[in-house]
């Protein structure tokens, strides 16, 4: 049975306290277990993806690099790297194919 986290604070990007010192402010951190931290980035993709989906076509691709920096950080928690990663995108996409077509299914006959 998995660890039920009540979970205060967010994942943030490993430079953030750096940033947030060189504005004269201590930030309160912590490093998560592994447990956690898997959690953590699970919920920050959620995150991505929601501001992903407000943001409009100016503010979208860098929301788009949140989203791959953090699929990024769970490949790389499941032993992934991100050549790993793009080798078995593309054999998915040469097996089933991209989106660029824009097919839309709507049942079968």
């Amino acid at each position: 049975m998995q660890e039920k986290y009540v979970l205060y604070g967010k994942l943030v990007r490993d430079r953030i306290p750096q940033i947030i010192r060189a504005d004269g402010v201590e930030p309160e951190v912590y490093v998560a277990d592994p447990v956690e931290y898997r959690q953590r980035l699970r919920e920050k993709l959620e995150e991505e993806v929601a501001e992903y989906m407000e943001a409009d076509e100016i503010d979208a691709p860098e929301e788009l690099a949140d989203i791959l920096e953090v699929a990024f950080a769970l490949a790389a928690d499941l032993g992934v790297d991100p050549a790993q990663l793009e080798r078995i995108r593309v054999s998915k996409a040469e097996q089933r194919g991209g989106f660029a077509e824009r097919i839309v299914w709507t049942g079968n006959r």
